[in-house]
């Protein structure tokens, strides 16, 4: 039994990890994306002025995945704690362990959260404020031409991976922590009959 745990917290803590790296590609892929479509239709120091309606959101974007990317960078700082604390692999969990899955969750599921909002809100401004008729019409001879709201929708995904890692992280200390009482149970009443 204490093997099959062991795999499983093993699995858990690079679901973790996985978690912030998705969201480090994630804030890559977004803003690479409307580079190639935005940036040369609005310049940073003209944006109510730009050579198609709405193309500003490319600027309005960079602080927001500015943050996003630093703190994907420390998902997978704290995901990387997990394995210094030896919470992949530890048959017995101290206090460490417990803060370092406390900490991921609640790092998981504010990432999550935070990033949704977000990206829901900027979604709602590209596809209301970009004039996608003149986009097409200044980008399709470039052939960099795109409409698409891959970028904003494949976001679900990122942010469900990171709450399934909170889930998995909180599954796995309860019954890490069951085991650990029952494998005191069992050592508590040996001792007794040892001593009878």
């Amino acid at each position: 039994m204490y093997k099959k745990q062991v795999n499983f917290q093993r699995i858990v803590c690079f679901c973790a990890l996985i978690a912030g790296a998705l969201f480090f590609v994630y804030s890559l892929g977004m803003m690479t994306d409307l580079y190639d479509t935005l940036y040369s239709m609005v310049q940073p120091d003209k944006l109510d002025s730009a050579k198609v309606a709405g193309a500003r959101i490319y600027y309005d974007m960079q602080p927001f995945n500015r943050l996003l990317l630093r703190f994907s960078i420390g998902m997978i700082v704290l995901a990387c704690i997990l394995f210094l604390t030896n919470t992949h692999s530890r048959r017995k969990y101290y206090m460490s362990n417990a803060v370092a899955t406390a900490l991921n969750v609640i790092a998981e599921v504010a990432m999550a959260i935070w990033c949704h909002i977000q990206v829901v809100a900027f979604r709602a401004q590209y596809v209301g404020t970009v004039d996608f008729a003149e986009l097409y019409k200044r980008l399709s001879r470039r052939g960099t031409y795109s409409d698409s709201t891959f970028w904003f929708d494949i976001h679900y995904l990122v942010c469900i991976v990171a709450v399934i890692a909170a889930v998995l992280l909180i599954v796995n200390f309860i019954w890490k922590k069951k085991m650990m009482q029952e494998e005191q149970e069992l050592l508590s009443s040996t001792k007794k009959e040892v001593s009878a």
